[in-house]
């Protein structure tokens, strides 16, 4: 694929996964073919921030998780009222991290 096409493929979407990782994403979308392209660019990933804003606001509900795509953790999260609260706050400091792993899968789903 074009090094160009990859830098802006990693200048828009670079927000959506941890630092660690661009590297290698970016070593692996040069070497991946042209013909997985236009689906890259239609791959919608998880924002860490609004996965943040949701926890902030109504993160004892399970929203967050329900956002990430953890829907078992969502509903035991719902059902505890956020673990009585601790899994709510534990989640504040955990959920970016999360969403931005779980856009890592994704984007393995395709590249590899």
């Amino acid at each position: 694929m074009d090094s160009q096409k990859v830098d802006m493929f990693i200048m828009t979407n670079g927000k959506h996964f941890e630092s660690y990782h661009l590297y290698q994403i970016r070593e692996k979308l040069i070497a991946t073919d042209d013909s997985k392209w236009f689906i890259l660019q239609s791959m919608q990933f998880k924002d860490p921030v609004v996965c943040l804003i949701l926890s902030l606001l109504v993160g004892h509900f399970g929203i967050d998780r329900f956002f990430v795509g953890d829907v078992g953790l969502g509903i035991l999260k719902l059902l505890t009222c956020g673990g009585l609260g601790i899994w709510t706050i534990v989640d504040w400091f955990l959920i970016m991290r999360v969403a931005k792993e779980k856009n890592m899968i994704l984007l393995q789903q395709i590249i590899y």
